[in-house]
């Protein structure tokens, strides 16, 4: 899955740029590497609600059995953008109002708990470190 998101990031940077921290594409190493680069050169931790991640269960059907784990796969088109939290919901509004971003979610904050790390919030209930995927899940074919 790919998309081209300048007309969905453009008048974002645009409206919000005073406040918006930093923006990535998880292309490569997932989710996972893009909150941990984050976490490591912020110095501060980022909590992340699985709940809140749009992650389709079927990604999950196809992932689990395989012993993956949907955070550390290549995510080609879409954004991960970290922004001050008062500006956090007129920011999600607009790229929603985009259908390339009608899935943009809200999906964690940052604390002090642990200076440097991920924690996840399982759907179960439970806590773990999202931490920085070793060496290649998938063997690079583009």
């Amino acid at each position: 899955d790919c998309a081209c998101l300048d007309k969905l990031i453009l008048p974002a940077v645009e409206e919000f740029q005073n406040d918006i921290h930093a923006m990535r594409d998880p292309t490569r190493g997932g989710l996972s590497t893009v909150l941990n680069e984050f976490a490591i050169s912020s110095n501060v931790c980022i909590e992340i609600d699985e709940s809140r991640v749009p992650i389709k269960d079927e990604i999950y059907g196809i992932l689990d059995p395989l012993g993956l784990d949907p955070f550390t796969m290549t995510c080609e088109g879409k954004m991960l953008i970290a922004c001050s939290p008062n500006i956090a919901q007129n920011l999600l509004k607009m790229l929603q109002a985009n259908p390339l971003g009608k899935d943009a979610s809200i999906i964690g904050h940052v604390s002090s708990k642990v200076p440097g790390r991920v924690i996840l919030h399982t759907k179960i209930g439970g806590t773990r470190f999202l931490d920085m995927p070793i060496g290649e899940n998938l063997p690079r074919i583009c």
